[in-house]
């Protein structure tokens, strides 16, 4: 039996001649129309949480930001915000460009945990809060913006961001 004659049998569905009960293995149009709507719901939701992440983490860089003194409106420009981030951790800010490459983008990941620590240190946090910046990246700028305590550019790396000498000094 040739396979153009399986397809007119079993009305355009291809179905395999060895198996004595055959099943049809192709989707009908109403299969495909519901995979279409959920792959598209899907993709909604996705973009949803996305952009609900990016306001969540923008507004938190805001407090942050205004914290360590480096204009608050800086929070929300792609890139430019991963720079300033990583400038007052006490990095080389290229590395937020550097993140768009392959392999390279490890790397630029590695010295943000470093400046995430850095930033840390300037709240007064032990070490063990990067663990937070590494696996749940949200809870750590949550912490770092609702906490009290003000900026000390005393601990940690010294800042790179030439914004952080008007930052209000922490009390001793």
């Amino acid at each position: 039996m040739s396979i153009l004659s399986t397809l007119a049998q079993y009305g355009g569905y291809y179905t395999d001649p060895y198996y004595s009960n055959p099943t049809p293995t192709l989707y009908g149009q109403e299969d495909q129309t519901a995979a279409a709507v959920a792959a598209l719901l899907f993709m909604v939701i996705t973009f949803f949480i996305v952009v609900v992440l990016y306001v969540l983490i923008a507004l938190c860089l805001m407090r942050i930001f205004k914290k360590a003194g480096v204009k608050p409106w800086i929070a929300w420009v792609p890139f430019y915000n991963h720079w300033k981030m990583l400038e007052i951790g006490g990095q080389q800010g290229f590395w937020a460009i550097l993140v768009i490459l392959p392999f390279v983008n490890i790397v630029s990941a590695i010295f943000l945990y470093i400046a995430m620590y850095n930033i840390g240190l300037k709240f007064h946090k032990e070490g063990a809060y990067v663990l937070f910046a590494i696996f749940l990246a949200p809870v750590w700028f949550i912490l770092m913006a609702l906490d009290k305590t003000p900026w000390d550019e005393s601990k940690g790396a010294p800042s790179l961001a030439p914004e952080t000498a008007n930052a209000p000094k922490a009390k001793i």
